[in-house]
């Protein structure tokens, strides 16, 4: 009898087993919750874009929650693609519909979402969790800032579709560039996939709460004092790489009400950036990053 092709044998990796999805539901949707459905594939291109799909369908309902063991064409910012082995990391999308919040405060549910999962990882995993602005999950290893996760938003039907990609176990030779990094390596007291997600989930639930409790307002939230305060892109030397080629060095001095980055330039102005690509000057961590 001839076996089966290990690589789409679930239990293939022993270090990496597949997510029960009955524990993950039994644990995270309760009548009074937020989330309200979670379905965990195999195997897909995007979870951002099979839910925006379903969001933009009318076939998602606020707290929709759907995880992939695997991602084959998982988009980044800036539609950088984004792939790891299969279970080595957390791939999944959530869907909100901040309802009566006004429209131009929904850039802070990304902003959000990178809160909850820095201060979710951080209890679960053990691991000392930073934020680069915008959306970049930052951890330490060997010394040095690496990329460990990413977050991207997309508007989609009534809400907003906000996706999470996490490395966990990802090993050095298997990190696609240099700057990434993983929690394992990052020496993560836990990689066990089921409690990193409930504590993000759980996380983000608190964050959102909160931030549509106070009718979107990020200060009176505390969610943007909680974004500075873990942001490791503030008080340091940085370049804005800005939409249409041009770009902006400053000192990253403040985030402000919109969520935007403020950056001090050589001239004395204040100048907030709202989109683009942040590259870390030398600062606090010390080096190029």
């Amino acid at each position: 009898m001839t076996p089966p092709d290990a690589s789409h044998n679930r239990w293939s990796d022993l270090d990496r087993p597949p997510l029960n999805a009955t524990a993950l539901r039994r644990g995270l949707l309760r009548p009074d919750a937020l989330w309200t459905s979670l379905e965990v594939v195999e195997s897909t291109g995007s979870t951002n874009t099979d839910l925006a799909e379903r969001a933009r369908a009318g076939a998602a309902a606020e707290g929709t929650v759907l995880v992939a063991e695997e991602q084959t064409a998982g988009r980044g910012r800036l539609e950088r693609s984004w792939t790891a082995p299969p279970r080595s990391g957390l791939f999944f999308s959530v869907y909100l519909e901040p309802g009566d919040i006004p429209v131009e405060r929904w850039g802070w549910v990304p902003l959000l979402a990178g809160v909850a999962a820095a201060t979710g990882l951080a209890k679960s995993a053990g691991v000392d969790m930073s934020l680069k602005w915008p959306n970049d999950l930052l951890v330490t290893v060997e010394g040095e800032e690496r990329k460990t996760g990413g977050i991207l938003g997309e508007f989609a039907g009534d809400g907003i579709v906000v996706g999470l990609g996490i490395n966990v176990s990802l090993r050095a030779g298997e990190l696609p560039a240099p700057t990434a990094g993983s929690l394992a390596l990052a020496g993560a007291v836990s990689t066990d996939r089921e409690t990193l997600l409930r504590a993000v989930l759980r996380s983000m639930e608190h964050w959102y709460g909160a931030w549509k409790a106070a009718d979107g307002d990020a200060a009176a939230s505390g969610l943007q004092a909680a974004y500075a305060a873990g942001c490791a892109t503030l008080d340091r030397a940085v370049r804005a790489e800005l939409p249409g080629g041009a770009s902006l060095v400053g000192e990253a001095v403040a985030i402000d009400g919109d969520g935007r980055l403020v950056l001090s330039t050589e001239d004395g102005l204040q100048q907030p950036v709202s989109a683009g690509d942040i590259v870390h000057l030398r600062g606090a961590a010390g080096g190029l990053t």
